[in-house]
Protein backbone atom coordinates (compact mmCIF):
# COMPACT_ATOMS: atom_id res chain seq x y z
CA UNK A 1 0.00 0.00 0.00
CA UNK A 2 1.67 3.25 -0.67
CA UNK A 3 1.04 6.14 0.55
CA UNK A 4 3.04 9.83 0.34
CA UNK A 5 5.75 9.96 3.01
CA UNK A 6 3.87 13.46 4.64
CA UNK A 7 1.02 13.38 6.82
CA UNK A 8 -0.29 16.91 5.66
CA UNK A 9 -0.76 15.89 1.90
CA UNK A 10 -4.64 15.45 2.39
CA UNK A 11 -6.50 17.37 4.79
CA UNK A 12 -9.51 14.79 4.58
CA UNK A 13 -7.18 12.03 5.27
CA UNK A 14 -5.95 13.64 8.67
CA UNK A 15 -8.92 14.22 9.30
CA UNK A 16 -9.84 10.73 9.50
CA UNK A 17 -6.73 9.71 11.21
CA UNK A 18 -7.45 12.25 13.66
CA UNK A 19 -11.11 10.81 14.39
CA UNK A 20 -10.18 7.48 14.69
CA UNK A 21 -7.41 8.41 17.33
CA UNK A 22 -9.12 10.90 19.82
CA UNK A 23 -10.55 8.05 21.98
CA UNK A 24 -8.69 8.73 25.41
CA UNK A 25 -7.60 5.26 27.31
CA UNK A 26 -10.47 6.03 29.82
CA UNK A 27 -13.43 5.54 27.43
CA UNK A 28 -12.18 1.88 27.20
CA UNK A 29 -13.85 -1.03 27.57
CA UNK A 30 -12.39 -3.32 30.41
CA UNK A 31 -11.07 -6.78 29.68
CA UNK A 32 -13.54 -10.15 30.10
CA UNK A 33 -11.26 -10.75 33.42
CA UNK A 34 -12.67 -7.62 34.60
CA UNK A 35 -9.21 -6.40 34.45
CA UNK A 36 -9.03 -2.53 32.69
CA UNK A 37 -6.80 -3.18 29.67
CA UNK A 38 -3.78 -1.28 28.43
CA UNK A 39 -4.22 0.97 25.04
CA UNK A 40 -1.97 -0.37 22.41
CA UNK A 41 1.42 0.67 22.18
CA UNK A 42 1.21 2.09 25.95
CA UNK A 43 4.52 3.60 27.40
CA UNK A 44 6.04 1.83 29.51
CA UNK A 45 4.14 -1.53 28.45
CA UNK A 46 5.68 -4.46 26.25
CA UNK A 47 2.69 -5.08 23.93
CA UNK A 48 2.44 -9.33 23.67
CA UNK A 49 2.37 -10.61 20.20
CA UNK A 50 -0.90 -11.53 20.32
CA UNK A 51 -1.55 -7.75 21.23
CA UNK A 52 0.39 -7.01 18.35
CA UNK A 53 -1.65 -8.97 15.79
CA UNK A 54 -4.75 -7.51 17.04
CA UNK A 55 -2.96 -4.19 16.16
CA UNK A 56 -2.54 -5.07 12.92
CA UNK A 57 -5.91 -5.85 12.57
CA UNK A 58 -7.11 -2.50 13.42
CA UNK A 59 -4.37 -0.30 11.78
CA UNK A 60 -4.85 -2.80 8.39
CA UNK A 61 -8.30 -1.71 8.40
CA UNK A 62 -7.62 1.78 9.18
CA UNK A 63 -5.32 1.93 6.08
CA UNK A 64 -7.69 0.27 4.04
CA UNK A 65 -10.55 2.22 5.05
CA UNK A 66 -8.01 5.31 4.55
CA UNK A 67 -7.83 3.72 0.74
CA UNK A 68 -11.80 3.75 -0.15
CA UNK A 69 -11.82 7.38 0.81
CA UNK A 70 -9.48 8.42 -1.33
CA UNK A 71 -11.19 6.33 -3.84
CA UNK A 72 -14.97 7.80 -3.16
CA UNK A 73 -13.84 11.11 -2.80
CA UNK A 74 -10.41 11.64 -4.98
CA UNK A 75 -11.41 10.02 -7.66
CA UNK A 76 -15.57 9.30 -7.82
CA UNK A 77 -16.35 12.57 -5.85
CA UNK A 78 -14.48 14.76 -8.38
CA UNK A 79 -16.00 12.94 -11.39
CA UNK A 80 -19.36 13.79 -9.88
CA UNK A 81 -18.50 17.45 -9.10
CA UNK A 82 -17.47 18.02 -12.76
CA UNK A 83 -19.46 20.40 -14.65
CA UNK A 84 -18.84 18.45 -18.01
CA UNK A 85 -18.09 14.77 -16.73
CA UNK A 86 -15.47 13.41 -18.54
CA UNK A 87 -16.79 9.37 -18.15
CA UNK A 88 -20.42 8.83 -19.05
CA UNK A 89 -22.65 7.35 -16.63
CA UNK A 90 -22.36 4.08 -17.30
CA UNK A 91 -18.68 4.01 -17.38
CA UNK A 92 -18.53 5.52 -13.72
CA UNK A 93 -20.76 2.63 -12.83
CA UNK A 94 -18.89 -0.35 -14.21
CA UNK A 95 -15.58 0.97 -13.12
CA UNK A 96 -16.50 1.79 -9.15
CA UNK A 97 -19.56 -0.33 -8.95
CA UNK A 98 -20.69 -0.29 -5.12
CA UNK A 99 -17.53 1.05 -3.99
CA UNK A 100 -19.78 3.35 -1.92
CA UNK A 101 -21.43 0.96 -0.01
CA UNK A 102 -17.86 -1.19 1.22
CA UNK A 103 -16.49 1.83 2.34
CA UNK A 104 -19.06 2.95 4.71
CA UNK A 105 -18.84 -1.07 5.76
CA UNK A 106 -15.03 -0.49 6.33
CA UNK A 107 -15.62 2.94 8.27
CA UNK A 108 -18.22 1.25 10.90
CA UNK A 109 -16.54 -2.02 11.28
CA UNK A 110 -13.43 0.02 12.24
CA UNK A 111 -14.71 1.88 14.88
CA UNK A 112 -15.43 -0.82 16.51
CA UNK A 113 -12.46 -2.36 16.15
CA UNK A 114 -10.91 0.49 17.57
CA UNK A 115 -13.62 0.55 20.55
CA UNK A 116 -12.46 -3.10 21.25
CA UNK A 117 -8.70 -1.87 22.52
CA UNK A 118 -6.64 -5.00 22.84
CA UNK A 119 -9.30 -7.50 23.32
CA UNK A 120 -8.88 -9.60 21.05
CA UNK A 121 -12.52 -11.61 22.10
CA UNK A 122 -14.27 -8.48 20.91
CA UNK A 123 -12.55 -7.98 17.79
CA UNK A 124 -13.27 -11.16 16.86
CA UNK A 125 -16.83 -10.78 17.96
CA UNK A 126 -17.14 -7.76 15.61
CA UNK A 127 -16.79 -9.77 12.80
CA UNK A 128 -19.24 -12.40 13.93
CA UNK A 129 -22.08 -9.61 14.62
CA UNK A 130 -21.71 -7.89 11.57
CA UNK A 131 -21.26 -10.83 9.33
CA UNK A 132 -24.04 -10.80 7.01
CA UNK A 133 -23.25 -7.28 5.86
CA UNK A 134 -19.86 -8.59 4.35
CA UNK A 135 -22.51 -9.80 1.59
CA UNK A 136 -21.94 -6.56 -0.76
CA UNK A 137 -18.44 -7.76 -1.27
CA UNK A 138 -19.92 -10.31 -3.78
CA UNK A 139 -21.34 -7.76 -5.59
CA UNK A 140 -17.97 -5.68 -6.29
CA UNK A 141 -16.15 -8.72 -6.49
CA UNK A 142 -18.56 -10.05 -9.05
CA UNK A 143 -17.97 -6.36 -11.14
CA UNK A 144 -14.23 -6.36 -10.81
CA UNK A 145 -13.89 -7.73 -14.28
CA UNK A 146 -16.19 -5.12 -15.69
CA UNK A 147 -14.57 -2.50 -13.47
CA UNK A 148 -11.02 -3.74 -14.93
CA UNK A 149 -12.19 -3.44 -18.84
CA UNK A 150 -13.83 0.45 -18.52
CA UNK A 151 -10.54 1.35 -16.81
CA UNK A 152 -8.77 0.35 -19.79
CA UNK A 153 -11.34 1.78 -21.50
CA UNK A 154 -10.92 4.91 -19.95
CA UNK A 155 -6.89 4.97 -20.63
CA UNK A 156 -7.45 4.56 -24.65
CA UNK A 157 -8.66 7.85 -24.07
CA UNK A 158 -6.65 10.76 -23.66
CA UNK A 159 -8.86 13.11 -21.94
CA UNK A 160 -10.28 10.59 -19.50
CA UNK A 161 -6.86 9.24 -19.27
CA UNK A 162 -5.27 12.55 -18.11
CA UNK A 163 -8.21 13.52 -15.86
CA UNK A 164 -7.57 10.08 -13.75
CA UNK A 165 -3.45 11.09 -13.86
CA UNK A 166 -4.20 14.19 -12.51
CA UNK A 167 -6.43 12.70 -9.75
CA UNK A 168 -3.89 10.56 -8.72
CA UNK A 169 -1.46 13.15 -8.59
CA UNK A 170 -3.49 15.54 -6.31
CA UNK A 171 -3.90 12.41 -4.23
CA UNK A 172 -0.14 11.83 -4.12
CA UNK A 173 -0.81 7.98 -4.94
CA UNK A 174 2.63 6.27 -5.85
CA UNK A 175 0.12 3.58 -7.56
CA UNK A 176 -2.65 3.84 -10.12
CA UNK A 177 -5.99 3.84 -9.81
CA UNK A 178 -6.54 0.21 -10.50
CA UNK A 179 -3.61 -0.83 -8.00
CA UNK A 180 -6.83 0.91 -5.52
CA UNK A 181 -9.79 -0.65 -7.16
CA UNK A 182 -8.56 -4.32 -6.24
CA UNK A 183 -7.87 -3.82 -2.77
CA UNK A 184 -11.25 -4.71 -1.21
CA UNK A 185 -11.35 -7.79 -3.76
CA UNK A 186 -7.83 -8.52 -1.51
CA UNK A 187 -9.33 -7.05 1.88
CA UNK A 188 -12.29 -9.66 2.36
CA UNK A 189 -9.76 -12.47 1.19
CA UNK A 190 -7.77 -11.42 4.37
CA UNK A 191 -9.76 -11.31 7.18
CA UNK A 192 -9.86 -15.14 7.92
CA UNK A 193 -6.07 -15.26 8.12
CA UNK A 194 -5.71 -12.06 10.61
CA UNK A 195 -8.62 -14.21 12.27
CA UNK A 196 -6.46 -17.51 12.40
CA UNK A 197 -3.50 -15.23 13.95
CA UNK A 198 -5.34 -14.50 16.80
CA UNK A 199 -6.19 -17.89 17.30
CA UNK A 200 -2.59 -19.88 16.81
CA UNK A 201 -1.53 -17.41 19.65
CA UNK A 202 -4.58 -17.49 21.89
CA UNK A 203 -3.36 -18.42 25.68
CA UNK A 204 -6.14 -20.62 26.83
CA UNK A 205 -6.89 -22.60 23.48
CA UNK A 206 -10.69 -23.77 25.25
CA UNK A 207 -13.36 -21.89 27.16
CA UNK A 208 -16.14 -19.75 25.61
CA UNK A 209 -13.52 -17.07 24.68
CA UNK A 210 -11.74 -19.72 22.67
CA UNK A 211 -15.03 -20.54 20.79
CA UNK A 212 -15.76 -17.03 19.97
CA UNK A 213 -12.56 -16.93 18.11
CA UNK A 214 -13.09 -20.14 16.24
CA UNK A 215 -16.98 -19.06 15.24
CA UNK A 216 -15.08 -15.62 14.11
CA UNK A 217 -12.88 -17.73 11.72
CA UNK A 218 -15.39 -19.86 10.97
CA UNK A 219 -17.59 -17.29 9.45
CA UNK A 220 -15.22 -14.88 8.12
CA UNK A 221 -13.63 -18.63 5.85
CA UNK A 222 -16.97 -19.20 4.74
CA UNK A 223 -17.48 -15.66 3.60
CA UNK A 224 -14.36 -16.39 1.89
CA UNK A 225 -15.72 -18.90 0.13
CA UNK A 226 -19.20 -17.83 -0.49
CA UNK A 227 -17.58 -14.83 -2.57
CA UNK A 228 -15.06 -17.23 -4.66
CA UNK A 229 -18.33 -19.31 -5.46
CA UNK A 230 -20.09 -16.29 -6.46
CA UNK A 231 -17.10 -15.10 -8.36
CA UNK A 232 -16.78 -18.53 -10.00
CA UNK A 233 -20.32 -19.02 -10.55
CA UNK A 234 -19.91 -15.43 -12.09
CA UNK A 235 -17.43 -16.30 -14.61
CA UNK A 236 -19.06 -19.72 -15.66
CA UNK A 237 -21.72 -18.23 -16.71
CA UNK A 238 -19.92 -16.02 -18.81
CA UNK A 239 -18.01 -18.30 -20.08
CA UNK A 240 -21.39 -20.70 -20.94
CA UNK A 241 -22.91 -17.67 -22.86
CA UNK A 242 -19.30 -17.46 -25.00
CA UNK A 243 -19.90 -20.58 -25.57
CA UNK A 244 -23.60 -20.94 -26.61
CA UNK A 245 -22.37 -17.78 -29.13
CA UNK A 246 -19.47 -20.26 -30.60
CA UNK A 247 -21.42 -23.25 -30.89
CA UNK A 248 -22.34 -24.40 -34.40
CA UNK A 249 -25.15 -26.95 -35.43
CA UNK A 250 -26.80 -27.07 -32.08
CA UNK A 251 -30.47 -27.44 -32.40
CA UNK A 252 -30.68 -28.53 -28.44
CA UNK A 253 -31.89 -25.89 -25.86
CA UNK A 254 -29.86 -22.98 -24.60
CA UNK A 255 -27.12 -24.54 -22.63
CA UNK A 256 -28.03 -22.35 -19.24
CA UNK A 257 -30.64 -24.70 -18.83
CA UNK A 258 -28.30 -27.71 -18.46
CA UNK A 259 -26.99 -26.15 -15.03
CA UNK A 260 -23.29 -24.57 -14.61
CA UNK A 261 -20.24 -25.60 -16.38
CA UNK A 262 -18.05 -27.94 -14.43
CA UNK A 263 -14.96 -28.64 -16.91
CA UNK A 264 -14.12 -28.13 -19.92
CA UNK A 265 -11.23 -29.53 -22.18
CA UNK A 266 -9.09 -30.93 -24.91
CA UNK A 267 -9.25 -35.09 -26.07
CA UNK A 268 -7.53 -36.75 -28.29
CA UNK A 269 -10.41 -39.27 -29.44
CA UNK A 270 -9.64 -42.74 -30.69
CA UNK A 271 -10.15 -43.56 -34.47
CA UNK A 272 -10.97 -39.87 -34.80
CA UNK A 273 -8.26 -37.55 -36.43
CA UNK A 274 -9.09 -34.09 -34.94
CA UNK A 275 -9.19 -33.41 -30.97
CA UNK A 276 -12.45 -32.89 -29.29
CA UNK A 277 -13.32 -29.85 -27.10
CA UNK A 278 -15.28 -31.04 -24.67
CA UNK A 279 -17.64 -29.78 -22.12
CA UNK A 280 -19.01 -31.59 -18.95
CA UNK A 281 -22.21 -28.97 -17.16
CA UNK A 282 -24.27 -30.30 -14.54
CA UNK A 283 -26.80 -31.99 -16.62
CA UNK A 284 -24.88 -33.26 -19.71
CA UNK A 285 -21.74 -34.06 -21.35
CA UNK A 286 -21.02 -31.73 -24.72
CA UNK A 287 -18.54 -33.41 -26.97
CA UNK A 288 -17.55 -30.76 -30.21
CA UNK A 289 -14.76 -29.96 -32.63
CA UNK A 290 -12.61 -27.25 -32.62
CA UNK A 291 -13.23 -25.02 -36.28
CA UNK A 292 -11.25 -21.51 -35.94
CA UNK A 293 -13.08 -19.82 -33.22
CA UNK A 294 -16.32 -22.11 -33.08
CA UNK A 295 -16.99 -24.97 -31.84
CA UNK A 296 -19.06 -27.72 -33.87
CA UNK A 297 -21.18 -30.12 -32.48
CA UNK A 298 -20.34 -34.15 -32.49
CA UNK A 299 -22.94 -35.28 -29.63
CA UNK A 300 -24.19 -35.09 -26.46
CA UNK A 301 -24.81 -37.06 -23.41
CA UNK A 302 -27.63 -36.54 -20.28
CA UNK A 303 -25.53 -37.10 -17.12
CA UNK A 304 -28.33 -39.50 -16.21
CA UNK A 305 -27.64 -41.49 -19.14
CA UNK A 306 -24.34 -41.49 -18.87
CA UNK A 307 -21.76 -44.59 -18.59
CA UNK A 308 -18.32 -43.89 -17.88
CA UNK A 309 -15.63 -47.40 -18.45
CA UNK A 310 -11.83 -46.64 -17.35
CA UNK A 311 -9.49 -48.26 -19.16
CA UNK A 312 -6.91 -50.41 -17.39
CA UNK A 313 -4.43 -50.73 -19.97
CA UNK A 314 -3.81 -47.05 -20.28
CA UNK A 315 -3.69 -44.66 -17.41
CA UNK A 316 -4.50 -42.09 -19.84
CA UNK A 317 -7.70 -43.11 -20.82
CA UNK A 318 -11.36 -43.60 -20.13
CA UNK A 319 -14.85 -43.89 -22.17
CA UNK A 320 -17.60 -42.55 -21.87
CA UNK A 321 -21.50 -44.10 -23.68
CA UNK A 322 -25.08 -43.75 -23.43
CA UNK A 323 -25.88 -46.27 -21.34
CA UNK A 324 -28.35 -47.77 -23.87
CA UNK A 325 -25.61 -47.50 -26.58
CA UNK A 326 -22.49 -49.11 -25.18
CA UNK A 327 -21.26 -49.52 -28.16
CA UNK A 328 -21.25 -46.23 -29.31
CA UNK A 329 -17.98 -45.01 -26.99
CA UNK A 330 -16.14 -41.89 -26.74
CA UNK A 331 -12.76 -43.04 -26.06
CA UNK A 332 -10.98 -40.15 -24.42
CA UNK A 333 -7.12 -39.74 -23.89
CA UNK A 334 -6.14 -37.29 -21.13
CA UNK A 335 -2.38 -35.22 -21.00
CA UNK A 336 -1.69 -36.12 -17.74
CA UNK A 337 -3.31 -38.39 -15.10
CA UNK A 338 -3.85 -35.86 -13.25
CA UNK A 339 -6.38 -34.65 -15.91
CA UNK A 340 -8.05 -37.75 -16.33
CA UNK A 341 -8.62 -38.28 -12.35
CA UNK A 342 -9.95 -34.95 -12.27
CA UNK A 343 -12.45 -35.09 -14.94
CA UNK A 344 -13.14 -39.32 -14.12
CA UNK A 345 -14.05 -38.21 -10.45
CA UNK A 346 -16.20 -35.11 -11.83
CA UNK A 347 -18.22 -37.46 -14.19
CA UNK A 348 -18.64 -39.75 -11.17
CA UNK A 349 -20.17 -37.40 -9.13
CA UNK A 350 -22.19 -36.06 -11.42
CA UNK A 351 -24.19 -39.46 -12.36
CA UNK A 352 -24.38 -40.07 -8.95
CA UNK A 353 -26.43 -36.60 -8.43
CA UNK A 354 -28.37 -36.94 -11.74
CA UNK A 355 -29.36 -40.36 -11.52
CA UNK A 356 -33.00 -41.43 -11.74
CA UNK A 357 -33.26 -43.21 -8.13
CA UNK A 358 -32.02 -41.56 -4.71
CA UNK A 359 -28.79 -42.39 -4.00
CA UNK A 360 -27.95 -42.07 -0.29
CA UNK A 361 -25.62 -39.36 0.15
CA UNK A 362 -23.48 -41.92 2.13
CA UNK A 363 -23.30 -44.13 -0.55
CA UNK A 364 -22.04 -41.32 -2.83
CA UNK A 365 -19.31 -40.36 -0.69
CA UNK A 366 -18.64 -44.21 -0.18
CA UNK A 367 -18.09 -44.81 -4.34
CA UNK A 368 -15.91 -41.38 -4.55
CA UNK A 369 -13.99 -42.41 -2.04
CA UNK A 370 -13.06 -45.05 -3.18
CA UNK A 371 -11.80 -43.35 -6.93
CA UNK A 372 -7.70 -43.33 -6.94
CA UNK A 373 -8.77 -39.24 -7.06
CA UNK A 374 -10.20 -37.87 -4.36
CA UNK A 375 -9.68 -33.95 -3.30
CA UNK A 376 -8.79 -33.12 0.23
CA UNK A 377 -12.05 -32.89 2.43
CA UNK A 378 -12.80 -29.31 2.15
CA UNK A 379 -14.05 -27.61 5.01
CA UNK A 380 -17.61 -27.83 5.68
CA UNK A 381 -18.21 -24.33 5.31
CA UNK A 382 -17.37 -25.06 1.50
CA UNK A 383 -19.27 -24.40 -1.50
CA UNK A 384 -18.37 -28.34 -2.85
CA UNK A 385 -20.04 -29.27 0.51
CA UNK A 386 -22.88 -27.10 1.17
CA UNK A 387 -24.01 -26.49 -2.42
CA UNK A 388 -27.30 -28.33 -1.09
CA UNK A 389 -27.68 -26.52 1.66
CA UNK A 390 -26.82 -22.79 0.94
CA UNK A 391 -29.94 -20.72 0.06
CA UNK A 392 -28.06 -17.84 -2.28
CA UNK A 393 -30.16 -14.80 -1.36
CA UNK A 394 -30.68 -11.87 -3.61
CA UNK A 395 -27.73 -9.46 -2.45
CA UNK A 396 -30.46 -6.74 -1.02
CA UNK A 397 -32.12 -9.53 1.27
CA UNK A 398 -29.15 -11.44 2.46
CA UNK A 399 -27.32 -8.06 2.73
CA UNK A 400 -28.91 -6.68 6.12
CA UNK A 401 -27.42 -3.11 6.57
CA UNK A 402 -28.13 -1.35 9.93
CA UNK A 403 -25.24 1.19 9.32
CA UNK A 404 -26.63 5.02 9.32
CA UNK A 405 -25.18 7.08 6.78
CA UNK A 406 -25.97 7.97 3.19
CA UNK A 407 -27.38 5.11 1.50
CA UNK A 408 -29.86 4.04 3.96
CA UNK A 409 -31.60 0.97 2.00
CA UNK A 410 -34.38 -0.40 4.67
CA UNK A 411 -33.02 -4.06 4.43
CA UNK A 412 -34.08 -6.33 7.40
CA UNK A 413 -31.82 -8.32 9.79
CA UNK A 414 -30.69 -11.35 9.02
CA UNK A 415 -29.85 -13.90 11.61
CA UNK A 416 -26.86 -15.87 11.50
CA UNK A 417 -28.46 -19.31 10.87
CA UNK A 418 -30.40 -17.72 7.75
CA UNK A 419 -27.37 -16.80 5.99
CA UNK A 420 -25.66 -18.49 3.24
CA UNK A 421 -23.00 -19.57 5.49
CA UNK A 422 -24.68 -19.77 8.46
CA UNK A 423 -25.57 -23.22 8.63
CA UNK A 424 -22.11 -24.35 8.08
CA UNK A 425 -20.86 -22.47 11.06
CA UNK A 426 -23.15 -24.03 13.49
CA UNK A 427 -22.51 -27.38 12.25
CA UNK A 428 -18.81 -26.48 12.91
CA UNK A 429 -19.30 -25.61 16.37
CA UNK A 430 -21.21 -29.07 17.00
CA UNK A 431 -18.53 -31.20 15.43
CA UNK A 432 -16.66 -29.18 17.87
CA UNK A 433 -18.69 -29.65 20.73
CA UNK A 434 -19.14 -33.64 19.63
CA UNK A 435 -15.22 -33.81 20.02
CA UNK A 436 -14.75 -32.16 23.12
CA UNK A 437 -17.80 -34.77 24.70
CA UNK A 438 -15.26 -37.59 23.20
CA UNK A 439 -11.98 -36.87 24.75
CA UNK A 440 -13.49 -35.95 28.10
CA UNK A 441 -15.18 -39.66 27.80
CA UNK A 442 -11.47 -41.10 26.70
CA UNK A 443 -9.88 -39.43 29.99
CA UNK A 444 -12.03 -40.71 32.57
CA UNK A 445 -12.18 -43.82 30.99
CA UNK A 446 -8.18 -43.84 31.68
CA UNK A 447 -8.58 -42.66 35.42
CA UNK A 448 -11.05 -45.41 35.93
CA UNK A 449 -8.62 -47.86 34.86
CA UNK A 450 -7.38 -49.57 38.21
CA UNK A 451 -3.53 -50.12 37.11
CA UNK A 452 -1.30 -50.24 33.63
CA UNK A 453 -2.01 -52.86 31.58
CA UNK A 454 -5.87 -53.47 32.91
CA UNK A 455 -7.65 -51.63 30.10
CA UNK A 456 -7.41 -53.01 26.62
CA UNK A 457 -9.85 -49.86 25.02
CA UNK A 458 -13.15 -48.60 25.19
CA UNK A 459 -15.96 -51.28 24.54
CA UNK A 460 -18.15 -50.37 21.90
CA UNK A 461 -21.81 -49.93 23.84
CA UNK A 462 -24.31 -51.22 22.37
CA UNK A 463 -28.00 -48.76 21.46
CA UNK A 464 -30.27 -50.94 22.18
CA UNK A 465 -28.98 -52.93 25.41
CA UNK A 466 -30.65 -55.93 26.73
CA UNK A 467 -30.48 -57.89 29.73
CA UNK A 468 -31.18 -61.20 29.95
CA UNK A 469 -34.05 -62.19 32.18
CA UNK A 470 -34.67 -65.74 33.78
CA UNK A 471 -37.90 -67.16 33.25
CA UNK A 472 -39.39 -69.18 36.54
CA UNK A 473 -37.77 -72.25 36.20
CA UNK A 474 -34.44 -70.39 36.82
CA UNK A 475 -32.46 -71.22 33.60
CA UNK A 476 -31.36 -68.62 30.95
CA UNK A 477 -33.03 -67.43 28.22
CA UNK A 478 -31.72 -69.36 24.60
CA UNK A 479 -28.80 -67.77 23.07
CA UNK A 480 -27.50 -65.99 26.54
CA UNK A 481 -24.82 -68.05 28.36
CA UNK A 482 -24.26 -67.42 31.99
CA UNK A 483 -23.57 -64.13 33.05
CA UNK A 484 -22.96 -62.77 30.05
CA UNK A 485 -25.87 -60.04 28.89
CA UNK A 486 -27.34 -60.95 25.51
CA UNK A 487 -27.37 -57.71 23.38
CA UNK A 488 -30.15 -58.09 20.88
CA UNK A 489 -28.40 -55.35 18.27
CA UNK A 490 -25.12 -53.95 18.28
CA UNK A 491 -21.80 -55.60 19.30
CA UNK A 492 -20.72 -55.59 23.23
Amino acid sequence: MEEPAGGGAEPWAEGLRNSNNNASPGGWPAGRGGHPLAPFGGSGTETSYLGRVVLEIVESERTYARDLRSIVEGYLGKIIDTEEPVLRPEQVSALFGNIEDIYELSSTLLQNLESCASDPVAVAVCFVTRSQEFAIYTQYCNNYPSSVAALAECMRSKAQARFLRECQERLRHALPLGAYLLKPVQRILKYHLLLQEIAKHFEHKSGDDYEVVLEAIDTMTCVAWYINDMKRKHEHAIRQQEIQSLLLGWKGPDLTSYGELVLEGTFRVQRVRHERAVFLFDKTLLITKRRGDHYVYKSHIPCSSLMLIESARDSLCFSLAHYKHGKQQHSLQAKSVEEKRMWTHHIKRLILENHHAIVPQKAKEAILEMDLFYPPRLPRYSPERLKKSWSCQPLGDAAADPRQGRRQSGRSHASPASLPWGKAVKRRKKKRRKRRKRKLWARMARRSCPGPGTCQGKPRRSRYPFQPQKPQGGHPLPGATQGTPHHSRGTP
